[in-house]
């Protein structure tokens, strides 16, 4: 008959220091905790909870821990809710460190209301307890109720820490976050935590994206050691609101300084040397990237593809796009822009059918936007209108939206369709923007449609009284026609309602030096220098046939007078002052803030036949490059 024996270990304290071979063999055998933290290493939760069931009572804090933790890594609601029901059925007391533990479980898996109850069951609450509810709300884009609860949490008398209020202040976004943040950044200033690397950089990040750059910069220098992320977060913040230039200038000076980089700082200032059209700083900062060593993130490979092809380098846009391993959506999409910015409609449509037999990544909305958009700018009128046809009929389970919309509304506008655009607009299932009448306005000036473009013109002048540029190209319009009283009727409301046009101006970069002109710019140190070289491309080039185009010029003065002002268009003083700043054989890139105008496009492409020099001219619709007198554009844009 076999008896039941229990055999009681001494405490370890108290074991002999011989230790028989009985002993080695029963401390020999796996304990249930170390089972149970086995079974969750190998991510099996099934039999971990298993086993957590045959413990029952004996669970303690350790074996806990270890199956939350997996379950928060497997993001598993179920099984993460019998861990807790095993706690209650079991009467077992879960140290605060565990109900923490359980609202990120809850977060993790999406269950912000579960994390919150749990929050407001626990009788101890320590700031970690705080912060991981604050830090839910704030992940989830729930600024009212994490300010709220950071507001409870103050008044409580528990102290913030660095991750507190670097979570708060993610939330604090927007107009009426700036108010809610400048409140947080005050008790930050009286906690002293402002010099805290976390916390600083939360509040320039918060500056920054509330477009208070120099606030942010003021934290930036404030900071008695940065890191990594500073740096970047400020060179971002530069970035984002369009400071390309200032952008760049503070990562060379970081750099100089000795600041690391990493992925997401290059990404950022590739964007601004993409705003630049700075493709020989973009070139080192791609060096850069290569010898640094960074892996391959994909993030990184899309800002290159972005930035090489507003460059005006889509040879290398497509080099780094082929040599992407496992290419997103985003990156196609990327590489599609760059083709439609650049006016290379077929290749656009190819791109887009590769993408289709390739079957990596399934096309999104931007990828038609990108597709439909490179379709107008390429001319392709018949084709964009069938891959819109393929949309509406759901053949790639994306739904047009509006933005899909005034694409084919600027495809038909494009291509001289103006009456077919008018119809499109008046037949849409969507009430059209302002960017849709305006896309229609400017078909109407490019193909003197004065009809439409006087009711579309007056339509915008109610959605959008103070834009100068609806003004502006109704005006232009009634001038191509020879209606100059409608032009002085025009340029009298602006006056009476106060709008101002944004002033045309080129820039061209030599010698790290940013060189900007202005329509009949005098203001230049080498002006004489450049309106001489304006004055010999101009006789040069008419020997090969080139013919000014005086219906540009869109004011009542003789024939005389209109050449004149052509010759000082801020395009052909940028390209004049290149030519003579850029040695024989390299290209001259130019920049243009407005449209580029017929005459200076023309002006370019008999230079680059003449002088046998490649020309890029970037506008603010898109790119034209000029080899042999020949534009990529095809003369459509």
């Amino acid at each position: 008959m076999l008896r039941k024996v229990t055999c009681v270990l001494p405490d370890s304290r108290r074991l002999p220091s011989f230790t028989s071979p009985f002993t080695r063999q029963l401390t020999s055998f796996p304990t249930p905790s170390s089972n149970l933290k086995g079974l969750c290493f190998n991510g099996q939760i099934k039999e971990a909870l298993l086993e957590m069931a045959i413990q029952g009572v004996n669970m303690k804090f350790d074996g806990y821990d270890c199956i939350l933790t997996e379950c928060v890594n497997q993001r598993t609601v179920r099984e993460g809710q019998r861990v807790q029901a095993h706690m209650i059925k079991t009467c077992y007391l879960p140290p605060v460190y565990l109900q923490t533990r359980l609202i990120v479980f809850y977060t993790k898996c999406d269950r912000l209301n579960d994390a919150r109850r749990m929050f407001d069951e626990m009788h101890d609450r320590t700031v970690v307890s705080w912060t991981a509810m604050i830090s839910a709300y704030c992940q989830r884009g729930y600024a009212f109720e994490a300010l709220n609860l950071f507001a409870v949490m103050f008044k409580s008398g528990t102290p913030p820490n660095e991750f507190t209020f670097a979570s708060v202040l993610t939330s604090c976004t927007g107009a009426c976050g700036l108010h809610h943040g400048r409140q947080v950044h005050s008790i930050v200033i009286k906690t002293n935590f402002e010099s805290h690397i976390f916390v600083g950089s939360s509040l320039l990040d918060m500056y920054a994206k509330a477009g208070r750059i120099h606030e942010a910069r003021g934290v930036f220098e404030r900071l008695p050691q940065r890191d990594v992320v500073s740096c970047t977060a400020i060179i971002a913040g530069y970035t984002q609101l369009g400071l390309d230039q200032e952008a760049l200038e503070l990562f060379c000076q970081l750099q100089r300084e000795g600041m690391e980089s990493n992925y997401v700082t290059y990404a950022s200032v590739l964007t601004a040397l993409s705003g630049l059209a700075a493709l020989d700083h973009g070139r080192q900062v791609h060096n850069r990237v290569l010898r640094s060593g960074l892996p391959s993130y994909v993030v990184l490979q899309n800002s290159l593809i972005d930035m090489y092809s507003k460059c005006g380098s889509l040879t290398y846009s497509r080099r780094v796009f082929d040599g992407i391993f496992e290419r997103t959506v985003i990156s196609w999409n990327a590489m599609l822009v760059g083709y439609g910015k650049h006016g290379l409609g077929r290749e656009v449509i190819e791109l887009f059918r590769l993408m289709r037999e390739k079957n990596e990544v399934k096309p999104d909305s931007v990828t038609f936007m990108a597709v439909l958009s490179g379709c107008s700018h390429g001319g392709l009128v018949d084709e964009g209108l069938d891959v819109f046809s393929e949309m509406v009929n759901g053949q790639d389970g994306v739904d047009p939206e509006i933005e899909h919309y005034g694409c084919v509304v600027d495809l038909l506008g494009r291509g001289g369709r103006v009456d077919k655009a008018f119809t499109f607009i008046k037949q849409m299932p969507f009430e059209p923007t302002a960017a849709i009448w305006g896309s229609l306005l400017g078909a109407c000036r490019v193909h003197a449609n004065v009809a439409i473009g006087e009711f579309v013109a007056h339509r915008l002048f109610k959605i959008e009284p103070q834009n100068a540029g609806n003004y502006v190209i109704l005006s232009n319009l009634y001038a191509s026609a020879g209606r100059w009283e409608d032009v002085m009727s025009m340029r009298q409301l602006m006056k009476e309602k106060a709008v101002t046009k944004e002033p045309g101006r080129s820039w061209i970069k030599l010698d790290q030096t940013l060189h900007t002109f202005h329509a009949g710019d005098r203001s230049h140190p080498r002006k004489e220098e450049v309106f001489e070289k304006v004055r010999e491309l101009s006789v040069k080039i008419k020997e090969a046939g080139y013919v000014p185009d005086l219906s540009c010029v869109l004011h009542d003065v003789d024939e005389e007078q209109k050449e004149k002002i052509l010759l000082g268009h801020s395009e052909k003083l940028a390209l004049a002052f290149g030519l003579i700043g850029t040695p024989e054989g390299l290209p001259v890139r130019v920049m243009k803030n407005l449209r580029i105008c017929i005459d200076c496009h023309n002006f370019a492409k008999f230079v680059s036949k003449v002088y046998g020099r490649e020309v890029s001219l970037r506008d603010s619709n898109r790119f034209h490059n000029i080899i042999g007198g020949t534009c990529s554009c095809g003369d459509y844009w």
